[in-house]
């Protein structure tokens, strides 16, 4: 399973990095994940996560070991799951790319980063979250999320 959400936040990337940077302050803004405590990554950032989502009374959740693989300050966080128990898990990963929205309100003035394009790359090959509702309920966790960080970065803007 696969999902993309595309966002436009009303701030320049290195306002909205932090927000994507740190898996800490996703639940803040992503309700899809309920909880990210940071760990020590022997060497990459990592986080215990708590992803969880509700189908009517019942709530499905699942806990991941994440580490941050990548990272290209104001441009790219990568997340990969890592689990250290040496047993087969299903794979996840969040790619979460940054590019600026250039505006220039004169076409003869220098362009102005106003905003921020993100872009989040969520992958999952495992069976738990796959078909029918629960499906639909991920992929409008992850299109809330989207809403969430635009709120988040704007709140933090105000």
């Amino acid at each position: 399973m696969q999902t993309t959400e595309i966002a436009r936040v009303a701030a320049p990337p290195a306002d909205v990095f932090p927000f994507v940077a740190d898996l800490a302050r996703y639940p803040a803004w992503m309700p899809l994940v309920h909880d990210a405590t940071p760990i020590d990554g022997a060497g990459a950032p990592a986080w215990n996560v708590e992803i969880r989502a509700r189908i009517g009374p019942f709530a499905r959740s699942k806990r991941l070991r994440m580490e941050r693989t990548e990272l290209v300050p104001d441009q790219l966080a990568v997340f990969e799951r890592a689990e250290t128990d040496g047993r087969d898990h299903a794979g996840w990963v969040l790619r979460v790319e940054l590019r600026p929205d250039p505006s220039a309100p004169d076409p003869d003035s220098t362009p102005v980063v106003e905003a921020t394009e993100v872009t989040m790359h969520l992958a999952y090959d495992g069976s738990l979250w796959t078909g029918g509702p629960l499906a639909r309920v991920f992929d409008e966790q992850v299109r809330r999320g989207r809403d969430g960080l635009v709120a988040a970065v704007g709140d933090r803007s105000a």
